[in-house]
């Protein structure tokens, strides 16, 4: 999709404004306060990613639509950050294009947002700062973190695999770790906030230590996490399957906090394909660190990721994903039919299977998923599991929940329980979502 200035008319926009309300981040008149509306916003800022092309397609669109927004309120500054930013040709179409977006920047410009913002609103002129990467880690930025009962601590960025269908190594810049004890002691304001499920993030977390004067790998620090006492439950991804070591899984393993759900992306279950896509392991290493995992781990959940119709494959290159699927027994997938990314080394290779076919892949695949999450799910039911009441789920005054797996519960009960665990009894399974009651 190109959009350009002239194709939106005032009707195209007022249609998408409740999306864009949806979709952005706003805040109120006197910057101290945020807004659902964009209506009421001085500054919209949307955060964008450049992994698959319908985000992108959706970041044009819903900017597209403030156009109208932008006559009726000269002063509001509309801005965008993220990996988009980052690619020269989605930087430059947003300056030709979107004339009424003030504030551009990429990932490597982050720690200079309130600097950026103030020399556009002073200075009355578009500024846009991206491709400024400096190598460092900025320390002690503040946060405002959404809910009370999970956050996400980020522990390193940026990628060194050079996946050659990925575009994060280009716009997120080369791998480097913050410093150990910053973690930990942001780890341990997070505990003693009272939040309950904390999720380590890093574009590979399990590459953290790279560029750190001490010698820590990730193992040393989730280990040293797990020993700050609480009550909550550790997560960690996304984590390479070339970087996941059997250390870590023994660690996991022998934790009280981490929890028994492994997301460990495989993309392929073909080793002509693997190779194309430079994942750096074949099927069979993939397999030996996932069935140590299942004999350390009890009542593992692994989910994956896997890309469908990637350049060059065929139908029996795919067969080969549909039987690791079986053999693994996934809990669940994130699944994507191949999005071709500008700059990437996989958006020169030939691809001659039609979209049309790889779809037919695609289903093929969902409906075996789709067997094996409702088997996993029936299997559970009679079984009490520790479950964390994370929020209501809006059906008939239902409660949603996770379990340490990952798996999500609803139960019916009163609101007073939300942000603690609970035992709940598994009574009833519906492919991916569980049915409860308390205990």
């Amino acid at each position: 999709m190109d959009f350009n200035e002239d194709e939106f008319n005032d009707e195209e926009v007022n249609e998408n404004i409740d999306e864009v309300n949806e979709e952005s981040t706003e805040t109120a008149e006197n910057s101290e306060e945020f807004t659902e509306t964009a209506e009421d916003a001085d500054l919209i800022l949307f955060n964008t990613c450049a992994v698959r092309e319908h985000a992108e397609d959706r970041v044009f669109g819903n900017v597209g639509a403030l156009k109208a927004l932008k006559r009726r309120h000269p002063s509001v500054l509309i801005a965008l950050c993220g990996c988009m930013m980052e690619q020269e040709h989605v930087a430059e179409k947003i300056y030709k294009s979107f004339p009424f977006v003030g504030l551009v920047f990429g990932t490597h410009a982050l720690h200079r947002f309130p600097e950026l913002v103030y020399n556009s609103l002073t200075l009355s002129k578009r500024i846009i700062e991206r491709g400024t990467d400096d190598n460092l880690v900025h320390e002690g930025m503040p946060i405002q973190r959404d809910g009370d009962v999970k956050t996400w601590l980020p522990i390193m960025y940026g990628c060194d695999n050079f996946c050659s269908y990925c575009i994060v190594p280009h716009v997120r810049g080369r791998e480097r770790s913050r410093k150990f004890d910053s973690v930990i002691n942001e780890a341990k304001e997070i505990i003693n906030s009272g939040y309950k499920d904390i999720t380590l993030l890093g574009q590979n977390v399990n590459s953290y230590g790279k560029g750190l004067p001490e010698k820590v790998s990730f193992a040393d620090l989730i280990s040293e996490i797990d020993k700050i006492s609480g009550d909550y439950w550790l997560r960690f991804m996304t984590s390479h399957p070339k970087d996941c070591t059997k250390e870590l899984i023994d660690i996991i393993a022998d934790s009280k906090h981490i929890v028994s759900h492994l997301h460990l992306p495989v993309q392929s279950g073909s080793n002509k394909i693997l190779s194309k896509m430079n994942r750096k392991y074949t099927k069979e290493q993939y397999l030996e660190i996932v069935n140590y995992a299942k004999q350390k781990i009890p009542n593992l959940s692994l989910t994956s990721d896997i890309i469908v119709g990637f350049p060059g494959e065929t139908y029996e290159d795919f067969k080969e994903t549909l039987e690791l699927i079986k053999e693994v027994e996934y809990t669940s997938l994130f699944t994507f039919i191949f999005s071709s990314r500008k700059g990437t080394p996989a958006a020169l290779m030939d691809d001659p299977v039609p979209y049309e076919e790889k779809s037919k892949w695609f289903s093929e695949m969902l409906k075996v998923q789709e067997e094996i999450a409702a088997k996993r799910c029936a299997s559970m039911v009679g079984e009490t599991h520790r479950v964390l009441i994370e929020s209501e789920s809006g059906k008939d005054g239902e409660l949603s929940g996770r379990t340490s797996g990952n798996i999500i519960v609803e139960l019916n009960a009163n609101s007073n329980i939300i942000g603690t665990f609970q035992n709940v009894k598994i009574t009833q399974a519906r492919n991916w979502i569980l049915k409860g009651e308390l205990e």
